[in-house]
């Protein structure tokens, strides 16, 4: 208990310091426990700066889906704090150098979660936990140890208070992994009394990852080291696949120890310049008020004035989340592990982990208004990719390509990012690699890893729509799914073709982004399954899924009949006219949210009617009733959307966070608009969150007002760009960007805005 007090005193004086200095402290703001719980949010609430290549978080389970990150908030015991992890994602990877600080001799593995004392594992209560931007504590209760954990970009902070008078001792386990993925090789090495480096490889859903790591510690050390769990009597050095280390730690003079600990995927040696170059002579607060300082450095992008404690919390913890990923990925010296997995050297930033599939939609965006500079960088390493490994990657992790979901939305956010004029890239190479990845190429050389993303890289329903203009149900799975996102790939390519100049291409993929009609049934009014024959798939129901087994992806027909951002009018043709299509979208959020199939996907959450606001998808489709002359039909579902699935707490995401893009999602709404088609430079007008919201630019600043907003003032009645009405509905990126001031004047009626 004394621990406890003291390190909370710590960390009240520290807030204090911080806020004398005048600046407002965003991170105060930020609960990194949001999305930890139910619903399945799968974030982790532990230390990490900006993109950073350390996540330190506990690890509390590794095994079944909410084990994607590592850590569920209705856990009540810990298995130790691991140095790599993923936010968000619906599989779980990483979990790499797991640290867990002991007393006694606990059991070299790891303990029952019913019974910890069967080996290393300890109880805790959530009173002890705590956690900001960049920093984490916990308290063991089964070792009373203090736990505190804070981070630079490559290397993570331990601070550990035990017990006087105790038995001090951690355990290195680099047998742990999240979903108990197969280890390849594992080493540990004690270069002196003070420091330990070693290599843990893996195979998991990326089929090929290597972190090494470089640890320092603060007290003279004995190591124990095991493989397979048995000892190996005066050994320093084990490898195998199944390697630990016991240490202990004798000097009775002081009970805090730290650790300093530097992860790299290139080798030893860059995981003690990185070491080096970012811990040495820094001392744990140091650190931490590093960390939080770049916090918020980042959240101060956008900055918001509100009466309501729990809208800024849900806002800025949103921000905090759409901004870990992707992950910084070279070494201090410029080298990095590319997509071929072979060693190269930038004096650019390298980056991995990239959930295109995903993010497209919302962050990529979001990034091209708060940090359109970062957002070019992340374009020039998708290039170095497709460089390196034959094409661009679907979703990149660990320098490996997973082939993970459908389309190819590198695409997407190349173009989206080049029209509206980040073109800081090479065009040519781009355009190249854009039409490579929508292309059926069994000659070009591309570095796979394994059969199954080969299939997946180069999925036969790109063969399919060159030979046959669609995808049948009867060759292809997920062929509505698949089909829709490469005709909206296809469209990204001729906007930036047609952009460059280059009219011939740029006429044959907007022919090509028309093959959406092929999937149309005018009878039901779905979007369905065809076969080669040009028969429908049968049985249809529209409310079936069999995740990835019917030809829906994640989903069923009443969510994938909406996706054609690129074409909404033909779209709207479809269904007959406006009333139609805006009768027909009604239904989506008033027919019974029943799914039928015993195989129905476990992503379609968050959902109103058949609307799922837990998968990606379907985050588009409210604003489709702007097009229909419904607006105030899009300003009530943002709103129900916002009130109902997003929290300041543990439940606060109605699915998978998504590394990014459900956040994203959220700041967009929040601030009043949102890019329903990446790539057009136009963001649908919804409803703003807030009376005031500005977004720095250098020497201008956009600006969000919302004037008269109440709980009875729920809609739109007019809004203004710089004083002058919009008649459209919609803003223009250019708008943005040149520092306007977007002015809402809310009211009882509901009314067509623009007109």
């Amino acid at each position: 208990m004394r621990n406890q007090v003291l390190i909370a005193l710590t960390a009240v004086l520290i807030q204090f310091s911080c806020s004398t200095t005048g600046e407002i402290d965003y991170t105060k703001y930020v609960n990194p426990f949001v999305g930890t719980g139910e619903n399945h949010g799968h974030t982790y609430p532990g230390a990490v700066v900006p993109y950073g290549m350390v996540q330190l978080s506990p690890d509390t389970r590794t095994v079944g889906w909410d084990a994607s990150p590592g850590y569920h908030y209705s856990d009540s015991s810990i298995l130790g704090f691991s140095h790599t992890h993923l936010s968000g994602t619906g599989i779980g990877d990483y979990g790499d150098v797991l640290f867990m600080p002991v007393i006694g001799n606990p059991g070299i593995v790891k303990g029952d979660e019913q019974n910890p004392d069967t080996g290393f594992r300890s109880r805790f209560s959530k009173s002890s936990e705590e956690a900001s931007p960049g920093y984490y504590r916990v308290f063991l209760d089964d070792y009373d140890i203090d736990v505190e954990l804070t981070t630079t970009t490559r290397t993570g902070f331990h601070r550990y208070t035990y017990p006087e008078n105790s038995n001090k001792g951690l355990i290195i386990d680099l047998e742990h992994t999240i979903h108990n993925h197969r280890n390849l090789e594992a080493v540990i090495r004690v270069i002196n009394d003070y420091e330990i480096e070693g290599l843990k490889r893996t195979s998991g859903w990326a089929k090929d990852q290597r972190v090494y790591f470089r640890a320092v510690f603060s007290e003279k050390l004995e190591a124990v080291l095991y493989i397979d769990n048995e000892k190996v009597s005066g050994a320093t050095e084990v490898s195998g696949r199944n390697v630990k280390a016991k240490l202990s730690f004798a000097d009775p003079q002081s009970n805090v120890i730290t650790a300093k600990v530097a992860i790299s995927a290139v080798d030893y040696e860059g995981a003690d310049k990185n070491l080096r170059a970012e811990a040495k002579g820094k001392t744990f607060d140091q650190v931490r008020e590093e960390s939080r300082k770049k916090w918020n450095k980042q959240l101060s992008k956008i900055k918001v004035e509100s009466d309501s404690e729990f809208d800024l919390r849900v806002f800025y913890t949103n921000l905090y989340r759409a901004s870990l990923a992707p992950h910084i990925y070279n070494d201090v010296d410029g080298r990095y592990r590319g997509q071929d997995l072979e060693v190269h050297h930038s004096d650019k930033p390298y980056y991995t982990v990239f959930s295109l599939w995903d993010t497209y939609r919302a962050l990529h965006p979001l990034l091209t208004i708060i940090d359109p500079e970062f957002n070019q960088d992340l374009i020039r390493v998708l290039l170095k990719k497709y460089e390196e490994g034959g094409i661009l990657p679907m979703w990149d992790l660990a320098s490996n390509y997973t082939g993970t979901m459908i389309g190819s939305h590198a695409v997407s956010v190349i173009a989206d990012a080049y029209m509206k004029g980040d073109r800081n890239f090479d065009a040519e190479l781009a355009l190249e690699a854009m039409i490579h990845a929508v292309t059926y190429d069994t000659i070009t050389p591309i570095i796979y890893d394994g059969t199954a993303s080969h299939a997946n890289l180069m999925p036969r329903a790109k063969l399919y729509l060159e030979k046959y203009g669609f995808v049948p149900a009867d060759l292809e799975h997920s062929s509505v799914s698949q089909g829709l996102e490469f005709a909206f790939n296809f469209w990204c390519i001729a906007r930036m073709a047609e952009e460059m100049g280059k009219h011939d291409i740029a006429a044959e993929f907007y022919e090509k982004s028309q093959s959406y009609h092929h999937y149309f049934d005018h009878e039901t009014g779905f979007m369905r399954g065809k076969n080669l024959d040009g028969s429908w798939d049968e049985p249809f129901d529209p409310r079936y899924s069999a995740h990835w087994a019917s030809p829906y992806v994640e989903g069923n027909a009443w969510q994938w009949n909406w996706y054609v951002p690129h074409d909404i009018p033909g779209m709207i043709n479809l269904h007959g006219n406006i009333d139609q299509f805006g009768d027909k979208m009604d239904s989506l959020f008033t027919v019974s949210s029943e799914l039928v199939g015993e195989s129905a996907s476990s992503d379609i959450t968050g959902l109103i009617g058949q609307y799922a606001h837990g998968n990606e998808p379907s985050h588009h489709i409210i604003y489709l009733f702007n097009y229909a002359e419904r607006p105030w039909r899009t300003q009530e579902l943002v709103d129900r959307t916002r009130n109902e699935f997003y929290t300041d707490q543990s439940d606060g995401y109605p699915g998978n966070e998504d590394v990014g893009q459900m956040s994203a999602w959220y700041i967009f709404n929040a601030m009043g608009f949102y890019p329903v088609c990446p790539g057009s430079n136009n963001y649908a007008i919804g409803k703003p969150n807030f009376d005031k919201l500005e977004i720095p630019m250098g020497d201008k600043t956009f600006t969000v007002i919302a004037k008269n907003r109440s709980e009875e003032n729920k809609f739109v009645q007019a809004v203004y760009l710089d004083g002058e009405k919009v008649t459209e509905p919609h803003i223009t990126h250019d708008d943005i960007t040149s520092g306007k001031t977007l002015t809402f004047e809310m009211g009882t009626e509901k009314t067509i805005f623009w007109k």
